[in-house]
């Protein structure tokens, strides 16, 4: 019976690793995603999960039973299950396989940590984006230093790695060339067409294939392939659309819990053996805590974050397994049977450093979970205003659209507050659309039109999403900014929540948001839609960071300052309280711009008791502490600014003294023609009778002098941006009632 069962497999050969394969990820995802609605409650990432789920489907656990065994782990698979070169008793080359254990040890899967990072929602704080880039840097360097010794092992191997490079290299120049052309060649469509995605993959399975069959890694040219890809156009979009979903819910998983279902516990009987995976995960951990918490300690990082950094580079992954499993005929065979003298690696000594893998991976994975939800506090985004935001650190801003009238406006901010050199800004464009109540169609997946296939929301913002885009690639190419696009698609009643939410979750430090009027072209302002202002209004009470309404004038009012023939005249007005602070702080990064002209606009009122503050034969009026601390931390940030700013030459200075509301108007009045931009404070706390400009405000979430501004009244060209500042509270209330 036996006999024929075994003849029964070789004759279905062709048939079962199929089917196996099939078998194989299905229950991975299901068992995957089960352990990872266990997990979630208490803060596990979804590689945790996953390794879990193929330990439980491998040889540890189910497939000890024998009819799963027979059909998971069957012995056909020996044309799949791979040889291994022996650890044990090298007589010599021990340098060779010194190399070879410390890259095991050394290295940091990335595909892990950057799942990891992303999971805790760590892939924008410093931390995580610094784990992720160590870990990518440290997995390609153990790579080529791989690709380099089986290199010298002949000159066969030499010249197939010259070959490698001249076709990667290749491939690179030539994807940025037809990157270049299909994204002129189709305008009208959001995405670019199926057939030319799947050449680009096509492209890259071909080179995959070839350094294969050369006796390399493709991984390392793959990575750089994907790295030296062109940013900008709707290729990019459309490659980041097809990937993202299949590698995130399909591949990612089957890969982490391949790595748990290669696992074995039926070799951890002997103490010796168990000894040896404590000794080697001690080394692991131990490894990279001291060099990790010597680079931390170098570059002045807490100790905490350092101690989770060497967490996180210790996780592994698909380049731990290539050194592991050694299959005959392969690359790694041909570079560690010259490296080990082609002694073989036993079952024993394949399962000891698997589990090395896995347990590295869960225990590590564990205690970064942990520790982030211990150290939610300290990990969380601080940054959230601009009047002590380092001019010189990261400035990460949120301009959010409707309409793609509105993107002009979003990118000339763009543009203003990325003049600087020394300034370092990360712009995302956040596209809002509403979703319809209700939607129905009757076409099955092959009926729809091309492009539409990706998901159900791809389909909302209609030609507005291709309009945008164009816009933000023209910006780009001229401006050579890059702008992470974003598109949102919700309830009008939520569609706050979710500006909230993607601002926290990219640590931004201000957004800035569109008035629900624009201007039409005969320069009157009419509503765009109510829905808008609602939506303003709920940001603006729950917003995590500072936050700027622009009003927008572009037919007459404020242009792009980049590529513009123009200088952009912009104004400050400064009233005092920390709105107009904030607004002070934001004209920072816009006066370094070469096309712009700045100039802080001070109103006081005449009945304050004036004093001079003298500073290099330059003078600035200060008004004295009468009414509190407000006062003092007002010329404190006024006496900064002047002494970086206006000294310098980088902005003017000029006063106004008033002493009501009607005299601050008269004075407004005379500066309409002056500026392309007006900026100032929202002043929710702000209590003056120079600021109190009429009876009632039409836009209450504009502040007093915001709402004069942009009302008929004002009756100015320029353009007009009210800032709020972020106050940290504990119940997020709301700052003013409408």
């Amino acid at each position: 019976m036996d006999i024929m069962h075994k003849r029964w497999c070789l004759n279905n050969y062709s048939f079962n690793p199929l089917v196996t394969s099939l078998m194989q990820t299905s229950c991975i995802l299901a068992i995957s995603h089960f352990f990872h609605l266990l997990l979630k409650p208490v803060g596990q990432p979804g590689p945790v999960a996953q390794v879990l789920a193929g330990a439980v489907l491998g040889p540890s656990s189910l497939s000890r039973i024998e009819d799963i065994r027979e059909f998971f782990i069957q012995p056909t698979s020996a044309a799949l299950s791979p040889l291994f070169i022996k650890l044990l008793k090298i007589p010599d080359k021990k340098v060779e396989f010194a190399i070879v254990v410390m890259m095991i040890l050394a290295n940091s899967a990335s595909p892990v940590v950057i799942r990891l990072v992303a999971d805790l929602k760590l892939d924008t704080s410093d931390v995580g984006r610094l784990a992720a880039t160590t870990s990518l840097v440290n997995e390609m360097s153990c790579v080529l230093i791989a690709s380099l010794l089986y290199a010298v092992s002949s000159w066969e191997s030499f010249s197939y790695l010259f070959l490698s490079f001249l076709l990667t290299g290749s491939l690179i120049a030539l994807n940025r060339h037809l990157a270049r052309w299909i994204n002129k060649s189709d305008r009208e469509s959001k995405y670019v067409s199926n057939a030319y995605v799947s050449f680009i993959f096509f492209l890259i399975l071909v080179l995959s294939f070839v350094i294969e069959s050369c006796g390399y890694s493709s991984t390392l040219s793959c990575f750089l392939v994907g790295l030296m890809f062109p940013r900008k156009g709707k290729t990019c979009r459309t490659l980041l659309s097809k990937l993202s979903y299949p590698v995130h819910n399909f591949l990612l998983p089957i890969y982490f819990g391949y790595i748990g279902f290669q696992f074995d516990i039926n070799y951890l009987k002997s103490i010796p053996t168990i000894v040896t995976i404590v000794v080697m995960i001690l080394l692991n951990f131990g490894g990279k805590l001291v060099s990790t918490l010597a680079a931390c300690h170098y570059l002045k990082i807490p100790l905490n974050e350092g101690v989770m950094f060497a967490l996180i580079l210790s996780l592994k992954g698909h380049f731990d397994l290539q050194l592991i499993n050694v299959p005959p005929n392969s690359v790694a065979y041909c570079l560690f049977s010259s490296l080990l003298l082609q002694l073989w690696w036993n079952p024993g000594v394949r399962s000891v450093l698997l589990s090395i893998v896995v347990f590295d991976t869960i225990i590590a994975g564990i205690i970064v979970a942990f520790t982030v939800k211990r150290e939610e506090k300290s990990l969380a985004h601080k940054q959230t205003s601009l009047e002590l935001h380092d001019l010189e650190s990261e400035l990460r801003i949120l301009a959010c659209v409707y309409f793609p009238r509105h993107s002009l406006g979003a990118l000339g901010l763009i543009s203003a507050l990325s003049g600087s050199k020394r300034a370092i800004v990360t712009p995302y464009l956040m596209h809002l659309v509403e979703l319809p109540e209700k939607r129905k169609t009757n076409l099955l997946y092959h009926q729809l039109a091309e492009g539409d296939q990706y998901s159900d929301e791809d389909d909302y913002g209609g030609d507005d999403v291709v309009e945008i885009n164009d816009a933000v690639d023209v910006f780009t190419s001229e401006t050579k900014i890059l702008i992470n696009i974003v598109k949102v698609v919700s309830s009008s009643a939520t569609l706050y929540e979710d500006v909230c939410t993607g601002a926290e979750d990219r640590r931004i430090s201000i957004i800035f948001l569109p008035f629900h009027k624009h201007q039409r072209i005969d320069g009157n302002m009419e509503i765009d839609k109510e829905g808008i202002r609602t939506t303003n209004q709920r940001v603006l009470r729950h917003a995590p960071c500072s936050l700027g309404i622009l009003v927008d004038r572009t037919v007459t009012g404020f242009q792009q300052p980049h590529c513009s023939n123009s200088v952009q005249h912009i104004a400050i007005l400064f009233f005092g309280g920390p709105d107009d602070r904030e607004a002070l702080a934001c004209s920072k990064w816009i006066s370094s711009h070469p096309q712009v002209k700045l100039t802080l606009i001070r109103f006081l009122q005449v009945s304050e008791q004036i004093s001079r503050n003298h500073n290099q034969d330059n003078e600035v009026m200060l008004a004295e502490p009468t009414n509190g601390t407000e006062h003092v931390i007002d010329n404190t940030s006024l006496v900064e600014f002047y002494n970086r700013y206006i000294t310098s030459g980088q902005a003017n200075y000029t006063e106004k003294h008033v002493s009501s509301g009607a005299e601050t108007v008269t004075a407004l009045r005379e500066l309409r023609d002056s500026y392309s931009l007006f900026m100032v404070g929202r002043g929710g706390q702000r209590h003056s009778s120079i600021t109190t400009l009429s009876d009632w405000e039409e836009c209450p979430e504009l502040g007093t002098v915001g709402d004069f501004l942009a009302s008929s009244d004002f009756n100015t060209n320029a353009s007009i941006l009210v800032i709020q500042k972020h106050q940290h509270t504990t119940d997020n209330s709301f700052r003013g009632d409408y």
